[in-house]
């Protein structure tokens, strides 16, 4: 039987769900705050060419992604490169790609190299993550890999990642970073996945199949409550008008949608403490395109807790510069509380304390050389999976008859990603099913 269905959020997770409910023969609408489709991964033009505000890449892992890739008749569009990676600390660059790079990051002494060695190859082989959800990756990796290792590596990792939460983060996360990391390596090295022409191909793909479907993409819409009606219904309710459907699916963070559907009288306070009890992180981020080819590596760990960023992105050591008018394009990120300074200052002042970092990194850098400059803000990018994480994930369906929930947060222990939200696209529109 047909149903009418509503699915808020026009990301992947979003999209997918919207086309796995049409082609199962459901009337389908998407609701989106934003004026364009996609979410992290939606585009902008850099030297002429399309590329993500937030970068991406895929593993040999991402099969959900890939499958769905194939399947919209765009599987020839992704394309695998070979990957490279460096680390800085102590003003100084190194390669960080594997074992013989390890040996040789002369800022541990030979024996914490091994023990790094050897806790890295325990998690990748080890497939008990269950029994590290209870334990912080910083007080595990102070045990099994000792002070040094953990100050050096893995301490300004979680503080980059999650700032002022890096001591709380659960173990069982950090396993999954490691541990799929590896299960996407071959004998060759790693290999990354991106689409030619950049993700905005697979978004197009998607939004073609919905459009073949009759599934109308509205943009600028701004939900302000979502209500279960004694008859299973679901009212949604509009700034400009409120509309029924026989099922809504919420792609918003949890605590947003706590505030959609706090009106239900029938939802138990502790349900909406749940939605609440979850933490994020805002992101900022600058892309910018030079003449300067400034490192030989793709992506670079930055591992100077002083510098004020995450992260630096040779994205031309991944894909050809000769996509961008022969100009090398460079994302640089950073994950902080929305009160921090560097979430509310202007772009100018961001500009200017990451130049400066850029330049203490590579000396020959020069502000002058850069071409373009963009900019972007999301304020809830990373969710803070904590020691009590487990009991904090909503389930897919909620207590509201025929409202379901799928958003990033629910990903688990795995980090979020296009291709769990493809995964969870498709499971939610198996539950509405």
């Amino acid at each position: 039987m047909s149903k009418k269905v509503v699915v808020i959020g026009a990301g992947y997770t979003g999209l997918v769900a919207a086309l796995r409910l049409a082609q199962a023969g459901n009337s389908v609408t998407i609701l989106e705050r934003g004026m364009i489709a996609g979410g992290l991964a939606s585009e902008f033009t850099v030297e002429g060419a399309s590329l993500e505000r937030a970068y991406h890449h895929l593993f040999k892992t991402d099969t959900s992604i890939i499958n769905l890739a194939n399947e919209l008749g765009i599987g020839d569009k992704l394309t695998w490169h070979d990957s490279s990676v460096a680390l800085y600390y102590g003003n100084k660059l190194y390669p960080f790609k594997g074992p013989v790079d390890l040996l040789r990051f002369t800022p541990l002494t030979l024996i914490n190299r091994i023990r790094a060695g050897l806790v890295v190859l325990f998690l990748q082989r080890t497939n008990n993550w269950k029994s590290l959800q209870k334990v912080s990756a910083y007080d595990w990796m102070l045990k099994a890999a000792g002070k040094q290792v953990t100050a050096v590596i893995w301490e300004p990792l979680l503080r980059g990642k999650f700032n002022k939460y890096y001591n709380k983060v659960s173990m069982a996360w950090l396993w999954a970073r490691v541990h799929i990391r590896a299960q996407s390596r071959e004998a060759g090295g790693e290999k990354l996945g991106y689409f030619e022409g950049g993700f905005q191909v697979f978004t197009d793909a998607l939004l073609k199949e919905l459009k073949a479907l009759s599934v109308p993409i509205k943009t600028g819409i701004e939900i302000s409550a979502i209500s279960s009606l004694p008859s299973g219904k679901v009212k949604i309710i509009q700034s400009a008008k409120t509309e029924t459907f026989d099922a809504c699916v919420a792609t918003t963070p949890s605590h947003v949608f706590a505030k959609l559907v706090e009106s239900n009288k029938t939802l138990k306070p502790a349900y909406l403490q749940q939605l609440q009890s979850i933490d994020y992180l805002g992101a900022r981020l600058l892309v910018f395109s030079s003449d300067q080819d400034l490192s030989p590596y793709y992506w670079h760990n930055i591992n100077d807790i002083e510098l004020p960023f995450l992260v630096f992105i040779n994205h031309t050591k991944l894909i050809d510069a000769a996509n961008y008018g022969g100009k090398n394009i460079y994302y640089i990120a950073t994950y902080v509380p929305h009160d921090d300074e560097l979430f509310t200052c202007s772009d100018e002042q961001l500009e200017a304390a990451w130049f400066k970092g850029i330049k203490q990194i590579f000396p020959d850098f020069s502000a002058k050389k850069v071409h373009e400059k963009h900019y972007f803000r999301f304020a809830n990018a990373q969710h803070i999976v904590d020691t009590n994480y487990v009991s904090k994930i909503p389930a897919h369906k909620t207590p509201l008859s025929n409202v379901y929930l799928a958003n990033f947060s629910q990903i688990y222990p795995e980090d979020r990603g296009t291709n769990f939200a493809v995964r969870d696209g498709e499971a939610i529109a198996k539950l509405i099913k």
